[in-house]
């Protein structure tokens, strides 16, 4: 039986993939990719192009559609599975690269505990990658934690007061999926008088980076992998 492995890529710039990562990327046969649709090159596969271009191995990518339709999630997630453990039961590691780290807030996650529940044989081993929450505070040249500060990692959602707590009560704190309520985000930093303090940053440390200036986002819609970092 071969291996699947997690392989987190880093946030977007390639040179931030990890001597493991490209040693393991190198190694085996099959790279797995996920994707939303088909025919759509991902985010993850962009990162590891410049590794993997020219050399000799299968590319898999898999779709995990965004969508809450459940029925469509089962039957794509489980043809994901299907695919990945025909390589493995072939012999063929595979190795699942994602953007930032494979056990935070990742497609993997998923992919890896429906294989144990499907395929409890398989060896499942997961490489650590750099996130965008550690690419972020590089690239703003903010500390996101010092000393005694309280810091917090939350996916923003569209409850006032459930987000102005979260800045309330800690230090620093960085947001993701932040674009969807990034107007109700701006709200509660206006009231809070911390509109100074945030910064928003799109695909960060990538060629397409952007870095907004929080008084011009109103009304702007960004894109997903955008988030906000709230440093007090």
């Amino acid at each position: 039986m071969a291996t699947l492995y997690g392989l987190g890529v880093g946030p977007g710039d390639p040179e931030l993939i990890t001597v493991k990562a490209f040693r393991i990327m190198k190694e085996s046969p099959v790279i797995a990719y996920p994707k939303k649709m088909k025919g759509k090159k991902s985010y993850a596969q962009r990162i590891v192009d410049v590794y993997v271009s020219g050399m000799d191995k299968e590319m898999l990518g898999l779709v995990f559609p965004m969508t809450k339709h459940q029925e469509t999630l089962d039957r794509e997630w489980n043809k994901a599975v299907d695919e990945v453990y025909a390589r493995i039961a072939a012999g063929n590691d595979v190795a699942f690269v994602t953007e930032g780290d494979p056990m935070l807030y990742s497609t993997f996650i998923h992919l890896m505990n429906l294989m144990k529940e499907r395929h409890p044989e398989v060896d499942i081993k997961m490489v650590p990658g750099i996130s965008s929450f550690n690419g972020s505070a590089s690239r703003l040249g903010i500390a996101l934690g010092d000393g005694d500060d309280h810091i917090a990692m939350i996916p923003a959602v569209d409850d006032y007061d459930q987000m102005r707590k979260a800045i309330e009560d800690h230090d620093a704190v960085v947001f993701i999926k932040v674009a969807k309520v990034i107007d109700l985000m701006l709200r509660v930093l206006r009231d809070l008088g911390l509109l100074e303090k945030a910064h928003v940053v799109t695909k960060v440390t990538s060629d397409e980076e952007v870095i907004w200036k929080t008084s011009e986002l109103d009304g702007v819609e960004l894109e997903y992998l955008t988030l906000m970092v709230v440093r007090k």
